[in-house]
């Protein structure tokens, strides 16, 4: 994809990506509800997901219909690398865990996390260091 999703874009990608083919109408109609947009707001928002790659539009009669181009594991998957990508090594633990803990949870989401964890723990370091500034710690620095 072209440009990486902003948040506005990800609440009209989750109801492409729900409904598999929605009108500009009905996503109108489903985002009033949701966040209380405006239809040119909305309408915005389709065109730049189009013009990302993100969606593709057909015209049916005198309506568009949407239907996302990119599936929603693997791009979901690709903001969170971009996002850890950018954080310093030291840190991703406890951002991990701090979106675990506002996580709502299958049962079976938990039995997976705790084997990749277990998985993990076998080769983890003792500590992982800072890769912000060579040679200091980001500690260091506050």
């Amino acid at each position: 994809m072209e440009n990486s999703i902003t948040p506005a874009e990800w609440q009209v990608m989750r109801v492409a990506w729900t409904l598999k083919h929605v009108t500009s109408t009905q996503m109108i109609e489903i985002l009033q509800g949701k966040v209380a947009w405006k239809p040119a707001t909305v309408k915005t928002l389709l065109r730049r997901l189009v013009q990302k790659g993100a969606l593709k539009t057909t015209r049916v009669g005198r309506a568009f219909v949407y239907e996302p181009c990119v599936e929603e594991q693997p791009t979901m998957n690709e903001a969170a690398d971009d996002l850890f990508d950018n954080l310093c090594d030291m840190h991703v633990g406890k951002t991990l865990a701090h979106v675990i803990e506002r996580a709502t949870l299958s049962q079976a989401d938990v039995r997976q996390l705790q084997e990749l964890l277990t998985q993990k723990a076998a080769a983890a370091p003792v500590e992982v260091p800072c890769d912000c500034v060579p040679g200091m710690r980001c500690e260091d620095m506050n």
